[in-house]
């Protein structure tokens, strides 16, 4: 089964513990409506460590070069921060489609009753 990717992006900037059940949430709600779930905050955040400079960058590198590779841009959460935006304005120079978890649910037919 081939899904296409779709790129999870969101203000991460919560405890470590609430961001990654946050960010398992989000992955769950686009693989239901048929994606591939890629999300650097969930897929990173075991082995790089945000303190160092130079990992923070090449965790900022590797995020691109998957947003890159993805169809779709998914915004989760209800804040945005810099790395938000910055994900958004690079899916418009690439002309990757963005949306919200609920648009994502409508687009694919599959709204899950909350």
């Amino acid at each position: 089964m081939s899904r296409p990717m779709a790129y999870i992006t969101a203000a991460w900037n919560r405890e470590g513990f609430t961001a990654k059940q946050d960010a398992e949430r989000y992955c769950r709600r686009v693989y239901e409506a048929g994606y591939l779930p890629i999300c650097p905050g969930l897929m990173f955040n075991g082995f790089l460590n945000r303190e160092v400079m130079k990992e923070r960058g090449d965790g900022i590198a590797m995020a691109q070069d998957l947003l890159r590779r993805s169809r779709i841009v998914v915004l989760c959460g209800e804040k945005t921060d810099e790395q938000v935006k910055n994900d958004i304005n690079l899916a418009k120079r690439l002309h990757i489609a963005a949306t919200t978890l609920d648009g994502i649910e409508k687009v694919d037919g599959t709204k899950k009753e909350k």
